[in-house]
């Protein structure tokens, strides 16, 4: 089994090409929706009061994660104290998933967006990164309603692209059409294919 890193910037396109993977065949997961999952729980929800307050959820008692989102991407610190309380948790979530696979020879693609920023390199067998261009990443952030100052403030939050291409087994280059794209993750997958069955997946 090969377990394998998905990454990229903001805006650059990892659900994207992560739904390519899956057509052609990979298991995969996005941890973001993991963390979407984990904010619904009373005691992630219990750590996550301890950390920002009350103000952070409405009169019914929800979390207002567009609330959460604004502060964190603001303040480093914070939103490293709440990675903190989410990660061990998505990982925990991903170790036991994947137990549960009966299929060796099966690729798992996981969708992460700061692997590179904590460090979590060693918990895949190989890391692929995505990447556009800063304009076209804040092009198609526009398309989708997010505000200029706001990419920018969350793309800045992350490493720079080139280090993470420079960290990375494959890199995928999307600024080109769908299938350019495709074509990239086809061959990808078909080298990922030829060394599925010798990885290891032992460290998450």
């Amino acid at each position: 089994m090969l377990v394998v890193g998905l990454t990229g910037n903001y805006g650059m396109g990892k659900s994207a090409v992560l739904a390519m993977f899956r057509e052609l065949g990979a298991v995969t997961l996005d941890a973001d929706m993991i963390v979407e999952v984990l904010l619904e729980e009373k005691g992630v929800l219990d750590e996550v009061r301890s950390l920002f307050g009350s103000e952070v959820f409405d009169g019914a008692g929800r979390l207002d994660k567009r609330k959460v989102a604004d502060i964190i991407f603001k303040e480093p610190t914070l939103r490293i104290a709440l990675e903190n309380i989410l990660h061990p948790l998505v990982f925990e979530r991903i170790r036991a998933f994947i137990d549960g696979m009966n299929n060796s020879d099966k690729i798992v693609i996981i969708e992460a967006p700061v692997i590179f920023e904590r460090g979590y390199q060693n918990r895949f067998d190989r890391i692929i990164t995505v990447y556009a261009s800063l304009e076209t990443a804040i092009m198609r952030l526009k398309e989708h309603g997010v505000s200029e100052e706001k990419a920018m403030q969350r793309i800045s939050s992350q490493f720079p692209i080139d280090k993470k291409i420079a960290g990375s087994d494959f890199i995928i280059d999307n600024n080109g059409s769908m299938e350019d794209t495709r074509i990239q993750v086809e061959r990808i997958y078909r080298k990922l294919s030829e060394e599925a069955g010798d990885g290891d997946y032992s460290r998450a």
